[in-house]
């Protein structure tokens, strides 16, 4: 289920690691979707968890706060998050609020799940 036109959410799996793909803008509107997804996705204790930015063509300070959010909640489960990110603003908007630091960002998904 989507609330925007210009944003989707699926679930994939690679190598036993879920991965969570989002195409569109990331903001306001859509982050509670996003949320939904993350919190499912976490619920089940992965060890790992990729969310794959690569076709996000948008992100605002609700995304950038969901995300921080599910790291959080993976990380105290015993895991780690690692974001997939080829678009150069999604990149400089990660550099820009030094977020860049605090997750590990890869370039594709294949190397997300064996970095």
């Amino acid at each position: 289920m989507t609330t925007d036109a210009f944003f989707e959410v699926t679930e994939s799996v690679q190598s036993g690691v879920p991965i969570v793909n989002v195409r569109g803008e990331l903001d306001v509107s859509t982050s509670p979707e996003l949320h939904t997804w993350l919190a499912e996705a976490i619920s089940h204790a992965p060890q790992l968890l990729i969310v794959n930015l690569t076709d996000v063509s948008f992100i605002d300070s609700t995304g950038l706060g969901v995300l921080v959010g599910a790291l959080r909640d993976v990380r105290t489960a015993g895991g780690d998050l690692r974001l997939v990110v080829t678009q150069p603003h999604v990149n400089k908007v990660l550099e820009l609020t030094g977020l860049d630091k605090l997750f590990n960002i890869v370039p594709d998904a294949a190397k997300a799940v064996t970095a």
